[in-house]
C-alpha cells in the first residue's frame, strides 16, 4: 500500500491487545487520554494523502519502488534530508507541537546505517533483517517510535558500565538466548529473553511498533546491553505506564491547538520475546557486535536531532506567531519592546532551520546508500533551540499578560446570565470581535498554563538531548587544537602559520573509531 490512511491505523490500534496502564488499571486503546496523540497521527496521514504535500511528505521507496510516506523512508540524497525537514515543520504547524512520528524515522535512519556497517566489520547479517522489517512497515505504512532512554538506576561514578548496577535490570538486557517462542508471523522460531525498562518513551501506547535501541556504548560485561530489537506495541511482556497530556477540553471553542496530545509512557519489558528476525544487534551472542550499541545510540540521536531543526524551529515559529497575534489582540503590536521580543523568536527559529539545511547540504554517503547530515551543524542547531525555549515561553507570557490565567470558565462566555458582560469586558483591541479575542485567550490558557504545555516546554529543553548532551558533542567533534592555531598565528607565536581551516562533515562514526582506539589500548 504504501501511504496508509488514519482509518487503517486507528482499526490497528482498536485490534491490539489491552497493555496500557492507565492510575495503575490495564486498558484498551480508546478513550479521551488518546484522541490528542491520535489527532497528530491524523494529520500526519491526511497530509500524505493529500496532493498538495506530496512532494514533501510522500517519496519512493529505495526498496521497492513504490510511493511511500516519507516517515517510513530511508534518506538517499541531500534532498530526501530536506523533505524531510521541511515536512516535519509542516506538520509542526498544522498540529501546534511535535509531529510525533520523527522518533521512528529516525531510529529506522539510524539502524540502517549501523546494521549495515556491523554487518562489514563482523559479519552478522543484520542489515538483511533490518530490511525485511523496514519493507513491512513501508508497505503498511507503520507508526513506529523509539524507545532509547533506559532508567539508569545509580548515576553514582562506581556504577559507571551497566552491567555494575546494583539491579541489573536498570538497562534493557538480554537475559535468555537461543530460546524457542513464537514469532510476529504466528510461525515457530528461535529468539532471546529481554527484561528491563525504557522511560521518556513518547507516543509508545498508540504506535504500531517500538523500536529498541541501546542508550550508551557499551563495554566489557555489558554483552546482553547491546541490544536493539523491534517489536507491536502490544507484544507479550511489554506494558506501557501511560501518562496522557492533553490541552483543556472545549465545549464551545473547538480548535485545532486544542485538539493536541500525547502520552508518555514508561515502558517495561517484563521477560519479554524478542524473535530473532525483529533482533538487530545482539552482544550477548556475539561480543563482537558490543562496540556498535554506542554508535547506534549516537546515530539515532544525532539523525533525531536534525529532525529537532525542523521541529523546533516550527515551535519556535507557532510561538512567534502567537505571540504577534497576541501582542495584535492586546493592543500593543506596534510598541518597540514588543517588536524587538518577537523579534528574537523568528532570529531563533531560522537560526535553528538554518542549522538544519546546513547539515543537510554538509551530509555524507554512507556505505549502505543514506545520507547522514553534519553532526556539528544538527548539534548546534538544538542547542540552540533548547537553551531558547524558556526565554520564547517567558516572552509569550509576557506579551499575553495575566488574563489568560485568571478567565472565567468558557462556558460563562455563552451562558444568558453572564455571556454579554464577559463579551463585553473582554474586549481589547476593536479590530478583534470578542468571540475572536475569547478564542486567543484561550490558546494562551492553552499554551502557558495547561500540564501538557508544562511538559512540552520541558521537552524543549531535554527531547532529543539536552543542551548538555549537544555541548558534549560539539566539544568531542570540534577541533580546537587546529582552530588555536589561527589564535596562535594570530598572535605572533613563533614558528606558526595560519591554517587554511576547513572543517570536514561530523558523523557519529568518528566517535565509534575513538571508542574502538579506546578498548584496544584497554587490551579489550
Amino acid at each position: 500500500m504504501g501511504i496508509g490512511t488514519y482509518e487503517a491505523y486507528r482499526e490497528r490500534l482498536s485490534k491490539m491487545k489491552p497493555n496500557v496502564y492507565l492510575d495503575g488499571k490495564c486498558v484498551d486503546r480508546n478513550g479521551d487520554w488518546i484522541e490528542g496523540g491520535c489527532y497528530v497521527m491524523k494529520v500526519c496521514y491526511d497530509m500524505a494523502n493529500d496532493p498538495k504535500f506530496a512532494d514533501v511528505c510522500t517519496v519512493k521507496s529505495h526498496l521497492t519502488g513504490e510511493i511511500i510516506n516519507r516517515c517510513t523512508h530511508i534518506h538517499q540524497s541531500q534532498d530526501d534530508l530536506l523533505k524531510k525537514q521541511l515536512m516535519t515543520r509542516l506538520i509542526c504547524h498544522r498540529v501546534g507541537g511535535c509531529m510525533q512520528r520523527c522518533m521512528g524515522t529516525d531510529a529506522l535512519n539510524a539502524i540502517a546505517v549501523v546494521s549495515y556497517d556491523c554487518d562489514q566489520a563482523t559479519g552478522t547479517n543484520y542489515y538483511e533483517r533490518f530490511n525485511k522489517y523496514l519493507r513491512y512497515c513501508q508497505e503498511n505504512d507503520l507508526v513506529c517510535n523509539c524507545a532509547q532512554t533506559d532508567v539508569k538506576g545509580s548515576r553514582n561514578s562506581k556504577y559507571k558500565r551497566a552491567h555494575q548496577q546494583p539491579d541489573p535490570d536498570m538497562f534493557v538486557h538480554i537475559i535468555k538466548t537461543d530460546v524457542d517462542g513464537i514469532g510476529v508471523d504466528g510461525k515457530p522460531c528461535k529468539g532471546v529473553i529481554v527484561r528491563g525498562a525504557k522511560i521518556c518513551n513518547s507516543n509508545a501506547p498508540y504506535v504500531d511498533e517500538i523500536i529498541v535501541n541501546p542508550t550508551k556504548f557499551m563495554g566489557k560485561g555489558d554483552e546482553g546491553y547491546a541490544v536493539s530489537f523491534a517489536l507491536p506495541a502490544d507484544w507479550d511482556g511489554v506494558k506501557l505506564m501511560a501518562l496522557p497530556g492533553l490541552h483543556h477540553k472545549r465545549k464551545h471553542l473547538e480548535a485545532p491547538f486544542s485538539k493536541i496530545g500525547d502520552v508518555e509512557s514508561l515502558t517495561i519489558f517484563d521477560d519479554v520475546f524478542v524473535p530473532e528476525d525483529r533482533l538487530f544487534l545482539n552482544g550477548y551472542d556475539n561480543p563482537d557486535v558490543v562496540q556498535y550499541a554506542g554508535y547506534l545510540a549516537l546515530m539515532f540521536a544525532h539523525f533525531h536531532r536534525h529532525s529537532y531543526t525542523g521541529c523546533k524551529a516550527a515551535v519556535s515559529e507557532i510561538i512567534a506567531a502567537q505571540a504577534a497575534l497576541v501582542a495584535d489582540v492586546n493592543d500593543i503590536a506596534k510598541a518597540e519592546h514588543v517588536r524587538e521580543k518577537i523579534c528574537d523568536i523568528i532570529g531563533t527559529a531560522e537560526l535553528v532551520f538554518a542549522a538544519g539545511q546546513a547539515s543537510a547540504y554538509r551530509s555524507v554517503r554512507f556505505p549502505n546508500g543514506s545520507w547522514v547530515p553534519d553532526e556539528i551543524l544538527t548539534n548546534a542547531g538544538r542547542r540552540l533551540a533548547g537553551h531558547n525555549i524558556y526565554h520564547e515561553y517567558e516572552i509569550l507570557a509576557d506579551l499575553t499578560g495575566g488574563v489568560c490565567a485568571s478567565l472565567p470558565t468558557e462556558e460563562s462566555f455563552f451562558a444568558p446570565e453572564t455571556a454579554e458582560l464577559c463579551n463585553k469586558y473582554i474586549m481589547r483591541n476593536p479590530e478583534y470581535t470578542a468571540e475572536e479575542t475569547h478564542r486567543v485567550m484561550r490558546m494562551m490558557e492553552d499554551k502557558l498554563c495547561d500540564a501538557f504545555e508544562g511538559a512540552q516546554c520541558v521537552a524543549g529543553v531535554h527531547g532529543g538531548g539536552s543542551p548538555l548532551m549537544e555541548t558534549i558533542t560539539l566539544m568531542s567533534r570540534y577541533d580546537l587544537e587546529e582552530l588555536k592555531k589561527i589564535a596562535k598565528y594570530l598572535a605572533g607565536f613563533d614558528g606558526v602559520e595560519c591554517p587554511r581551516y576547513e572543517r570536514k562533515t561530523a558523523t557519529p562514526r568518528a566517535m565509534l573509531e575513538r571508542f574502538q582506539k579506546t578498548q584496544r589500548q584497554d587490551g579489550m
